[in-house]
């Protein structure tokens, strides 16, 4: 009998042991995720064989706030913006300078501000471009993984900027950029112009127009130099502020003079 109680206890030993391996055994049909966010679409139906280091993950989780928005930033804008801050061009943008804002592909305004994070130290040798990441907050997820969309980072500032619309700048025939402008009697003067690049439909002027003298945007074909005109203030369809720097008064000539 003895025995027989050995044998039996045993076995009920063998048994709790194979219970507990079951319940082992089940808990590893319980896939947790160590992070919150959205599960995408499973590449998997139920009663699909997986295994350990498949090559193709059961679902995908994606955390969607805050968001991470990488923009590249060439290497060429990089060192043009160190050389104006160098030589006092720009000047830093303060408290603003790591605040950076996003356009969708329709051009319309994300409504929250982003932080930048860091720059990245490595050039992509393919694209010559440096990544920045921004953090955004994005608590109606708006934002989406794989999203195009558009950075405004302001860098750097420049006070005395001044933006003439694209169409107000001619050229002569060496290639040399000028614009007419009307004097305080109302003559029309020729201005040899140094444009520093475009900015939308403008050009950003780094010399040849000082704040608030009138550059004749349309009908420059039925004046000259030393001209007398009468002017109407001249508004673009559609037009919209930029607030990298102020723009020169623009007018339309109404009537050609003597």
């Amino acid at each position: 009998r003895p025995a027989a109680v050995a044998a039996a206890e045993a076995a009920i030993k063998q048994a709790e042991a194979a219970l507990e391996t079951f319940r082992i055994n089940l808990g590893y049909t319980r896939v947790t995720a160590p992070i919150s966010g959205r599960i995408g679409r499973s590449g998997f139906t139920e009663g699909a064989l997986v295994m350990a280091q498949q090559p193709v993950a059961l679902a995908t989780i994606q955390q969607l706030d805050p968001m991470y928005v990488d923009v590249p930033q060439s290497t060429t804008e990089l060192l043009r913006l160190r050389r104006r801050l160098e030589d006092g061009r720009l000047s830093n943008n303060g408290q603003l300078r790591n605040k950076v804002r996003l356009l969708f592909e329709d051009d319309a305004k994300y409504p929250l501000e982003g932080a930048l994070q860091f720059r990245d130290v490595t050039v992509d040798p393919t694209t010559g471009s440096v990544i920045l990441r921004v953090l955004f907050p994005n608590p109606k997820g708006v934002l989406l993984p794989g999203m195009f969309v558009r950075a405004v980072v302001e860098e750097g500032v420049n006070p005395k900027a001044l933006l003439v619309p694209q169409q107000a700048v001619s050229r002569t025939p060496k290639g040399d950029p000028v614009a007419l402008i009307v004097d305080a009697e109302g003559k029309v003067q020729q201005r040899m112009l140094t444009l520093d690049r475009a900015i939308g439909d403008a050009w950003l002027v780094s010399s040849g127009l000082a704040s608030g003298e009138r550059v004749i945007v349309e009908g420059m074909q039925k004046v000259r130099p030393g001209a007398s005109v009468k002017m109407v203030p001249f508004e673009a369809a559609g037009a919209k502020k930029n607030g990298e720097g102020r723009k020169a008064a623009p007018a339309a000539v109404k009537a050609g003079g003597k």
